[in-house]
């Protein structure tokens, strides 16, 4: 059998023409003949038959009940065969008749040897017995792009409206076509448009724009009626034209019901799925005209459709809202039938690879012999899914030269490659079939003897004319680049196969199964070619590798790659990132160690390769790594390691072992993040941007394995600590660094145990003691104390600091000095240490300015953030005289007894000067408005008290208040003066401040009255005095002169304003007696006179009163404007009325919708002239002013005189002239 060739193994041979892709409108004989002949009806497909034909029979049987029936749902994953099955359908349902070679059949003929059961057989035969006419259609290819939501509606017309032999492309004039034949007049019509155009209609319709008037005279003819404009009848003719679901279902009953109760309609419909895509719309509209069909034709008219069952597919990624709406369309399909994958392997088999007994047995003897070599040769790892491999003898006979799984491998290929945009249109559209992929497959394999198996690469053949150019180029590139081997192109097809099936990773052994092409075939050898191949094609750039797998790169992804690996690096930039993966991630991002002895927290410094990870802390413990890729790795001995570990004040060190992708890795991950962040935006193609998001993806799996690897290295590495290499027993890499940390604090701190006695809660000790102010065992040298030598260390220190001057703060005694090395001491015990001192007495805590009281202590330690603004003194003391003369000054300032002891002088002494400080504050607020006295004393004793606040301490502060004791009594009295000001005199003094305002606008006026005058300078003096506060009380006296002027002069010009306004109020009234206006115009008219008026009795200033007389003409003069304007209009109005006769029309013409009729004519029916009532005349007003006809504006001599009066008559008299009133100012 070794010798025997395969392409002899086949019943029919291999070479044969074969038909794969089933195309709707591809109908010729010998096609049509193939597709019948070679039809294979599997169990799953003769299930299905069953299921159609049940339904549609019932159907026939049963009409009144067949309105829900009438939808059949064809669904089945890329290259199931659904395409196929509608297609036999139609030809069924029509029993197509086809010839070849001289023999004639009808399709029913095709189906009598393909199905053994008779009961089937009579169903299909009486079924088919009715007239049916079949449309087979891709509605793809029949849409036109801009139909929007009505697409799959004008489809179906059209479809339906060719096979009746009326316009396709133009559903109105189909309209007209179907009108035209209801009436029994089309044949007349086509006659009369060839006689009036000279060639046919059916040549001439899908362009009727160019013949517009042959149309329009043929319908004339036709129809009896004029059509005067056809341009405009045919513009409105479309226009009117109205397609809805309804409407369309009844022309399709309309046309059943012509051709007899028993006619039947099937519109077959290939693709609707994908035509729909994410278009809700659409979806409804394809349910709606089922529905419709159903009911509106009594199930005569049925629809038959194919679509993707994977509905991601169809609808690309969408929201499960619309998921679910494409759920509720299939449901309104009673009849469903979905094709499997299973489908396909069983056509495959019997279509290409049926084989006759004898070689069948030849092969179920090599398999019984070999069973076990091929279950080692084809198994996979790290599949998402089952991939089978043989199951038995009858199935290695059955697919031979093929392997089981290629049957699903190949066919998720050629979906996740078309979804994955690689192909072109061809293969997205299904012209590319599985059949046709597994012939090519076998032709490439048939001259070879029994014993070869198919790799998966001779497959890539069948869908190499289909690629995108830019993935073709790149595997042909590949053939010809002299650095590569005849064996790695076909390495990379095979790369190219699996690039975008998830379910197969592209790691060495699973590459090494798919590369198996002989039974016998060594994986070791193939182990070898395959891994030198890839570093190869990787080094190249034509493949990428994560991790173990790897994956082909097509030209755009591998400019990427090679942009990728171009990204500059340094040596810090590899270390700060492994240093991440260290601490952060392996050590769980500790930043801390607490010692467990007395729970004190060290701060760690952390270097990688001795780089430095964030910002280095003084005093804190170093963490150093030495990783495999430090620049000089080989000089890193243990002696070396002991030595560095022991640098300084000692550190911990830990040396990682070599890894060889450690690396690589690493690198690549910080070459690739960068270049994302960097590349990444929202411009980039969409291509580029799926690559990135790949890359990205891809990126994090490779943090991932860093992460893992860094934490094992560290759970492995070299422990150095001090000077000493440190045996660990730690089982996590946080444990070993905790252990280490131990041995280093515990080795390193000398003075440690000087806090032999922990306090068990530092921070209730300090408030207990704080709160009695109690200090049991204060005695340095006493041995109460549970850590005196702790204590005397710290009162030593402060006298050492205080005696060179330096500032002490208790953030950098607790946890700076007595933190670090030696000491390492916690730093609330710290704390509790100067908390006894201070209240011994030796020192004092300075906070806000100044010392702290023992009650106010607590508040300003109590968080660790506040120790950087208290500070610690060694304590000064007043003598006794001075504290006798602070203590008589403060009675003379303050006016209160001062108490004994120098703290209690302080204190009393602070909260005063704090309610100065408080109640100067307000009234500076005021002062500062410029409305308010005494700023300058404010702002000097604001100055003083912030002085006497700032001194550091008691003494100080008590020293500072001697010193300036001539200011504070000053002081003192001016804040007497200013405190009587604000709570007694602030009212007077805006009363007084108020009236200058109030004056302000009749000050020119005021000021000519002498008494006034005086009052109103008076006031000034007042206000702007600087020490005002005696002065004050004149101010109601002046207040009540000024005023009673004020009113005086008030009174005088609201009387004069008063009387210009009755004088306009007069004008108005006389206009509107003359016009005999009525009320409701006399209202209108003079409301804003009226609101002037009350304007006027509220307005207290002087000038704008005077301003309001000149309003007060201006508003007579707009409004017997608006009245004689109003007077003009009445009569225009009145005067036309009276001439023009009024004409109603009356049109008469078709009211048949839908029907072509000539234009309407119109008649006129004249009705006599309204009666109009007469309007008053009224004469136009001439104001001439008088002022402007005397030119200079001065009168001096005869000759002025006379031509002043010439002026004024030359107006008087064209006034009269022009029938005009004048009026004269």
């Amino acid at each position: 059998m070794s010798t025997v060739q395969i392409k002899s193994l086949f019943t029919r041979s291999i070479y044969r023409s074969i038909n794969g892709v089933i195309k709707a409108d591809q109908d010729d004989a010998e096609s049509v003949w193939q597709e019948l002949d070679e039809y294979v009806i599997t169990r799953e497909l003769d299930q299905h038959l069953r299921s159609f034909f049940e339904s549609y029979l019932a159907a026939l049987d049963n009409p009144q009940d067949a309105s829900g029936r009438v939808g059949v749902w064809i669904s089945g994953f890329f290259g199931s065969g659904k395409s196929h099955f509608l297609k036999i359908l139609s030809y069924l349902l029509e029993n197509k008749q086809v010839s070849k070679d001289g023999e004639a059949r009808q399709a029913i003929d095709f189906f009598e040897r393909k199905i053994a059961d008779p009961m089937l057989a009579a169903d299909i035969k009486r079924a088919i017995a009715a007239e049916t006419d079949v449309l087979l259609f891709n509605i793809d290819s029949k849409a036109d792009s801009g139909d929007g939501r009505d697409a799959i509606l004008r489809v179906f017309l059209k479809i339906f409206n060719e096979r009746l032999g009326f316009c396709g492309d133009h559903p109105h004039i189909a309209h007209m076509e179907r009108h035209l034949d209801d009436l029994g007049k089309f044949a007349a019509f086509k006659q009369a448009f060839a006689d009036a155009s000279g060639s046919t209609w059916e040549d001439e319709r899908d362009a009727y724009h160019f013949q517009v008037d042959a149309l329009a005279t043929a319908l004339s003819q036709t129809l009896g009626q004029e059509i005067k404009d056809a341009d405009a009848w045919v513009e409105r003719f479309e226009n009117d034209f109205s397609l809805n679901v309804e409407s369309f279902a009844k022309w399709v009953k309309e046309y059943l019901d012509k051709r007899g109760k028993d006619q039947r309609i099937v519109f077959l419909v290939d693709e609707v799925g994908q035509f729909i895509g994410q278009d809700t719309h659409l979806m409804l509209s394809l349910q709606t005209i089922t529905e419709n069909l159903g009911t509106i034709c009594g199930g005569r008219a049925w629809v038959l459709v194919t679509s993707q069952e994977d509905i991601d597919a169809v609808l690309g990624e969408v929201r499960a809202s619309k998921a679910n709406d494409f759920s509720k369309i299939q449901g309104r399909f009673k009849t469903r039938l979905s094709l499997s994958s299973g489908n396909v392997d069983e056509v495959i088999q019997r279509r290409l690879l049926d084989k006759e007994p004898e070689p069948k047995d030849a092969l179920r003897k090599i398999y019984r012999e070999k069973a076990d070599i091929l279950r080692n040769q084809l198994s996979f790892t790290n599949t998402g899914r089952t991939y089978k491999a043989f199951t038995d003898e009858d199935n290695f006979a059955a697919v031979y030269p093929f392997v089981p799984y290629q049957f699903q491998l190949v066919q998720r290929i050629f979906e996740s490659i078309r979804k994955a945009g690689a192909t072109g249109t061809h293969l997205a559209r299904g012209e590319r079939s599985l059949l046709d992929a597994f012939q090519s497959a076998a032709k490439a394999v048939s001259e070879s003897n029994v014993g070869v198996l198919v790799p998966l690469y001779r497959f890539y053949p069948s869908i190499e004319g289909f690629l995108e150019g830019v993935v073709k180029s790149t595997i042909d590139n590949a053939a010809s680049n002299p650095s590569l081997q005849e064996f790695d192109p076909l390495v990379l097809k095979t790369l190219f196969l699996i690039r975008y099936v998830d379910e197969i990773k592209g790691n060495v052994d699973n590459l090494i199964t798919l590369f198996i092409d002989e039974i016998d075939a060594d994986r070791q050898g193939l182990r070898n070619q395959i891994e030198d191949s890839l570093q190869r094609l990787e080094k190249e750039t034509l493949v990428s590798r994560n991790g173990d797998d790897f994956f082909f790169l097509t030209n755009e992804e591998r400019d990427i790659s090679r942009e990728i690996k171009d990204v500059d690096l340094t040596s810090a930039d590899e270390a700060r990132e492994l240093g991440q993966l260290l601490f952060d991630e392996a050590l769980r991002g500790q930043r801390k160690f607490r010692f467990p002895d007395n729970g004190k927290d060290f701060g760690l410094n952390r270097q990688c390769d001795l780089h430095p990870l964030g910002n280095r802390v003084d005093g804190d413990l170093l963490v150093s790594v030495i990783s495999p890729l430090v620049d000089d790795r080989d000089t890193w001995s243990e002696q070396r390691c002991i030595l560095e570990s022991s640098q300084g004040e000692g550190s911990v060190l830990l040396r990682l072992e070599d890894e060889r992708d450690l690396a690589r890795e690493l690198r690549l991950y910080l070459q690739t993040d960068k270049y994302i962040t960097r590349k990444n935006d929202g411009t980039l193609p969409h291509n580029t941007k799926r690559i990135l998001q790949d890359r990205a993806e891809e990126n994090r799996q490779r943090r991932q394995r860093l992460s893992t690897t860094v934490d094992r290295l560290l759970r492995e590495a070299e422990v150095y600590v001090a000077g000493n290499k440190l045996e660990t027993k730690a089982s996590s890499a946080p444990m070993l660094a905790e252990e280490a940390l131990d041995y280093l604090v515990r080795n390193t701190f000398s003075k440690l145990g000087y806090i032999q006695h922990l306090s068990s809660d530092p921070q209730k000790e300090i408030q207990a003691m704080l709160a009695t102010q109690q200090t049991p065992g204060l005695g340095l040298e006493s041995t109460g104390e549970a850590n005196p030598r702790a204590l005397k260390e710290v009162s030593q220190h402060i006298e050492l600091l205080a005696g060179q001057s330096r500032r002490i703060v208790l953030h950098d005694l607790a946890e700076t000095h007595y933190g670090r090395r030696p000491y390492g001491w916690p730093e609330w015990e710290t704390v509790l240490l100067i908390v006894r001192l201070m209240l011994k007495g030796e020192v004092s805590l300075i906070g806000n300015g100044g010392p702290l009281a023992p009650q106010q202590i607590w508040a300003e330690i109590s968080t660790p953030a506040r120790w950087r603004t208290t500070e610690i003194q060694k304590r000064q003391q007043v003598g006794s005289g001075e504290l006798q003369k602070a203590r008589q000054q403060f009675k003379e300032v303050f006016q209160k007894i001062a108490p004994d002891g120098e703290d209690s002088l302080y204190n009393l002494l602070q909260s005063s000067l704090a309610n100065w400080e408080s109640e100067f504050k307000q009234w500076r607020a005021l002062a500062q408005t410029g409305q308010y006295p005494g700023l300058d004393d404010i702002d000097q004793g604001i100055k003083l008290i912030g002085k006497l606040k700032a001194a550091p301490d008691s003494f100080d502060a008590i020293q500072l208040f001697l010193k300036e004791r001539s200011v504070l009594l000053d002081l003192s009295d001016s804040y007497g003066d200013l405190d009587n000001f604000y709570s007694s005199q602030k009212t007077a003094w805006d009363k007084l401040g108020a009236a200058q305002r109030d004056f302000q606008p009749n000050r020119p006026k005021l000021e000519k009255d002498e008494k006034a005058a005086r009052a109103l300078a008076r006031i000034d003096e007042i206000l702007s005095a600087k020490a005002p506060f005696n002065l004050i009380r004149e101010g109601e006296g002046l207040i009540q002169t000024i005023t009673q002027i004020n009113d005086g002069f008030l009174k005088e010009a609201h009387e004069r304003a008063d009387a210009w306004l009755d004088k306009q109020l007069a004008k108005v009234n006389a206009e509107l007696d003359d016009l005999q206006a009525s009320t409701d115009q006399r209202n209108k008219s003079l409301l804003a006179l009226q609101n002037l008026r009350q304007r006027i009795i509220k307005q207290r200033s002087l000038a704008h009163i005077s301003q309001m007389q000149d309003e007060a003409r201006d508003l007579a003069d707009a409004a017997i404007d608006h009245l004689h304007l109003l007077a003009e209009q009445a009569a225009a109005k009145a005067k036309a009325a009276a001439s023009a006769p009024a004409a109603t029309p009356v049109v008469s013409g078709s009211g048949n919708p839908g029907v072509p009729v000539a234009e309407p004519t119109a008649q006129v029916v004249n009705t006599p002239a309204a009666v109009v009532a007469p309007v008053v005349p009224v004469k136009k007003r001439r104001v001439v002013d008088a002022q402007l006809l005397a030119g200079s504006g001065y009168i001096e001599t005869q000759a002025d005189i006379e031509n002043f009066l010439t002026k004024l008559r030359k107006e008087l008299e064209q006034a009269i002239a022009d029938n005009q009133r004048v009026e004269i100012r």
